[in-house]
């Protein structure tokens, strides 16, 4: 795993450590290691699973350190995201897709919209970082979380979006050196739950 790439993921592992001093530390690993525009798609994505304030919480503490102004904003385009959401969504849950639709759907039908539109189009399918890398470090951050049914999909969809599991493996190692014992045997049991089920053959890849 190269520099940048594991910088990234630990970033992520910061971010979902809930760790203030972590991820201060992470982020000027970051500063120097990765490129500038991909940290900020990692710290970005993040809102999705930790909610705005500590996204921003995070983004501004990357302004401070760096002193990089931000970026010019994306322009709105609401009908590309919804068939780039779409795509994107069915690559990362593959033959689950259309039951994650329908699952959630049935728990309130505008979250599945926004879910598809704003999660996979707007946010997750922007070209900033490769699909497969978003996954890795989507991994790393919920691997802090009490999460296990999102972190088992993203586990799956780092892999249905090209990563190995060598580089699954790795992702939550480094998640690993920032959690507590606890959840990172929570994680390290979805992952072991994830290898066995795609070794059964029924399972639909």
């Amino acid at each position: 795993m190269d520099e940048a790439t594991r910088a990234l993921i630990e970033l992520s592992a910061a971010l979902g450590s809930r760790d203030a001093a972590r991820l201060a530390l992470a982020l000027r690993r970051a500063a120097q290691a990765a490129p500038a525009a991909a940290v900020e798609e990692a710290l970005l994505q993040s809102y999705l699973f930790l909610g705005y304030p500590a996204a921003l919480n995070a983004i501004a503490l990357w302004r401070e350190q760096t002193g990089r102004p931000a970026p010019a904003a994306t322009p709105d385009d609401w009908s590309e995201w919804v068939q780039r959401g779409e795509q994107v969504c069915a690559r990362v849950y593959a033959g689950q897709y259309d039951r994650l639709r329908a699952n959630v759907a049935r728990l309130h039908p505008d979250l599945e919209r926004w879910m598809v539109t704003e999660g996979y189009g707007k946010v997750l399918g922007r070209p900033g970082l490769p699909l497969a890398l978003r996954e890795l470090c989507i991994v790393a951050l919920l691997a802090g979380l009490d999460a296990e049914p999102q972190l088992y999909s993203h586990l799956r969809g780092a892999l249905h979006a090209g990563a190995s599991a060598e580089q699954v493996e790795a992702a939550l190692r480094i998640a690993d050196e920032a959690l507590v014992p606890e959840r990172a045997a929570a994680a390290r049991a979805v992952w072991a739950k994830v290898r066995w089920r795609r070794e059964e053959p029924q399972d639909v890849r």
